[in-house]
C-alpha cells in the first residue's frame, strides 16, 4: 500500500519476505532498540524473522518493510501481531525507521498505511501500541496515526523485561476519520 502524507513523504509498505532478514538486522542496534530491551542476539533475531514470516499464514498479523518512493529504498519496518491484553485478544502494532530517515514523518505515514491495511485484514477490533512513556517520538507516531491514549500501564517487552508504557488504542471498526473513545 502506498502512502503520501501532507508533508510529501512518499512511501509504500510491502509484505515481509525472507529477504527482509537483512533489514531486521539493520534495525537491531543499541540505538534502535534502546526503549525495548536492547538488541537481540542472532537466535532471537532469527526467531523474530520467522514469526514475521508466519504472521499471514497463521492469521496472527502482518509485517511490512517500509520503502521510500521513488526508488524503493528500504528504510524501516511496520506491522502488527496478535496478543492477549487485559483478557481480550487484540493486535499490537510496532515500527522502526532507520536513523538517517527519522524525523521526516516516515513512521507516521507507514503506521497510517499499516492501519489502513489492518482495517481490511485484521481479525480483531482493537489495535494497540505500547511505546515507552519516555519515548516521545514513538508516542508522537501513535498520536499522528490516529490512536487514542488510554493512559500509562506496566508492560513487559521483551518478555521478562518490565517497562512503563503508554497504552494507545485504535478501533479498527470505527470510521477512519472519526476519533475513537
Amino acid at each position: 500500500m502506498e502512502a503520501s502524507p501532507a508533508d510529501a513523504v512518499r512511501l509504500r509498505i510491502e509484505p515481509w519476505t525472507d529477504a527482509d532478514l537483512a533489514l531486521l538486522r539493520r534495525v537491531n542496534t543499541p540505538e534502535m532498540k534502546r526503549h525495548v530491551g536492547g538488541p537481540e542476539d542472532e537466535r532471537e533475531l532469527l526467531a523474530r524473522h520467522h514469526r514475521y514470516l508466519d504472521f499471514v499464514p497463521s492469521g496472527l498479523g502482518r509485517m511490512y518493510r517500509v520503502v521510500l518512493l521513488p526508488g524503493g529504498e528500504p528504510v524501516g519496518t511496520v506491522g502488527y501481531g496478535t496478543r492477549t491484553w487485559r483478557g481480550r485478544t487484540v493486535h499490537e502494532m510496532g515500527w522502526n525507521v532507520l536513523p538517517p530517515h527519522q524525523g521526516r514523518g516516515i513512521a507516521v505515514a507507514a503506521a497510517r498505511a499499516a492501519v489502513a491495511e489492518a482495517r481490511v485484514r485484521a481479525r480483531h477490533r482493537y489495535l494497540h501500541a505500547f511505546p515507552d512513556v519516555d519515548h516521545p517520538a514513538s508516542n508522537a507516531v501513535c498520536r499522528g496515526a490516529g490512536f487514542t491514549l488510554l493512559g500509562e500501564t506496566d508492560f513487559e517487552f521483551p518478555p521478562g523485561r518490565p517497562m512503563r508504557s503508554n497504552d494507545w488504542r485504535l478501533d479498527l471498526r470505527a470510521d477512519a476519520g472519526r476519533p475513537t473513545r
